[in-house]
């Protein structure tokens, strides 16, 4: 069903994930995060392949995502400044990634103990302007 391509490409973005939500445990440390930064890269190109990872980074209405996502990794990269570098990464990540998030968070409904958070009236109210209804067809 996948290739080892993708399945190595996985497991990069899993551990690109995994280093930077540790490096942000630990205060924005900045070795954490910038390793964190090329796994999930690196990973996203394994899995979509080259083309389609270029294809996707320079649609139109994603171009001011992935301009900010990557200046925000540079920013992390060069400068001293991890917080700047984080806050604009991850408003760049939410512009190229934000199609997703109803998707995700049906997904999410449907797991046992996160699924009754979710679904706690609460919490239901406060996903309801995130969640446009959109469920996956199984």
């Amino acid at each position: 069903m996948f290739t080892d391509q993708q399945k190595i490409g996985a497991m990069l973005s899993a551990m690109g994930l995994f280093f930077g939500f540790l490096g942000v445990l630990l205060f924005l440390d900045r070795n954490l995060l910038a390793l964190g930064n090329l796994l999930l890269v690196s990973g996203i190109v394994l899995i979509l392949g080259l083309q389609k990872t270029t294809k996707f980074f320079a649609q139109k209405k994603k171009i001011k995502g992935t301009i900010l996502f990557f200046f925000g990794i540079v920013v992390l990269l060069v400068t001293r400044w991890t917080f700047v570098g984080m806050v604009i990464e991850i408003f760049g990540f939410v512009n190229l990634f934000g199609d997703a998030f109803p998707i995700v968070i049906s997904i999410l409904r449907k797991l046992p103990i996160i699924g009754n958070i979710l679904n706690h009236p609460l919490v239901n109210r406060l996903l309801q302007k995130a969640d446009s209804g959109n469920e996956l067809p199984f």
